[in-house]
Formats: structure tokens, C-alpha cells, sequence
């Protein structure tokens, strides 16, 4: 929760909001199949990003992340693209079309805030089909060549 609370809390154009709102810690005598001795550690936590509310849960090693799910940031310019898409990615050459997988598992798309508007050509798609991370001023040219 930190890691992703001081990475919203440094981007450029948010408003600095994010936060820890609540840990559960486990206590003595809680038990968890295949995850002994927890006592202490973090069971779950409520955090805010950017005002949105979210939930982590210590599932163990039953469940697994996947890209099933991702979460998305919509960005103000292409210096918040380059932000996010730096600070998140584990590996910031492994992305496609703005998608990455941060150090935890955690899978992210960066994107621009208008990017539905941009995608309105096959050009345009064609383009960020090529993108690791996403460029805005190659996307807008794709995009007006329709």
C-alpha cells in the first residue's frame, strides 16, 4: 500500500490525496490455511489513490494475480504517461498498448484521459497496437489521418 500511495502522492497533476485509511493485523490464535504463523502481519488494508477507494487482502498463496483484471490510470499529458509508466512497471520494456505489470503482480493500464476519443480511427488503433508505452503525439497524428 505504501509503494502505490507514495507513487500517486509524487505524480504530477494529482491532488496529492492518496493514503492508508485502515491495516487489520492478524492476531494471536488467527488461522490461515497454508499460511502459518501470521500473527502481526497485515491481514488487509484500505487505501485511497487518487480519492478512489481500494482493498488488499493477504489471500496467501491460494490466489494468484492475473491480467484477468487490471487497474487504470487516466493521465493529463504525456508526462504523466511517462511518470506512472516508469514508477509502476517491473519491467517498463515488457508493456503493450500501455498495459504493465507492476513488481507485485499488479497489472496496470497508463493511458491517456481522451484515449477513447484518439482510439475513434483504425489508423489510431493500429498504432497503439505497436506502443509499449503509450505516445500521446503519435496516437493524435494516427488519429487525424482519418
Amino acid at each position: 500500500m505504501n509503494f502505490y500511495v507514495d507513487i500517486f502522492n509524487n505524480a504530477p497533476h494529482k491532488n496529492n490525496e492518496s493514503k492508508i485509511v485502515s491495516i487489520h493485523r492478524y492476531e494471536k490464535g488467527m488461522e490461515t490455511p497454508g499460511m502459518p504463523e501470521m500473527e502481526g502481519k497485515v491481514l488487509s488494508g484500505v487505501f485511497e489513490l487518487d480519492r478512489q477507494k481500494f482493498m488488499a487482502l493477504d489471500g496467501g498463496p491460494i490466489f494468484k494475480l492475473s491480467e484477468a483484471v487490471s487497474l487504470y490510470v487516466e493521465c493529463e499529458d504525456q508526462a504523466e504517461i511517462d511518470y506512472f509508466f516508469e514508477k509502476l512497471s517491473a519491467v517498463t520494456e515488457s508493456g503493450v498498448c500501455g498495459c504493465l505489470k507492476d513488481k507485485y503482480g499488479l497489472s496496470w493500464q497508463i493511458i491517456p484521459k481522451n484515449m477513447s476519443e484518439l482510439m475513434r480511427s483504425n489508423e489510431a488503433i493500429n498504432t497503439m497496437l505497436k506502443m509499449k508505452k503509450i505516445n500521446i503525439a503519435e496516437l493524435e497524428k494516427a488519429a487525424s489521418q482519418t
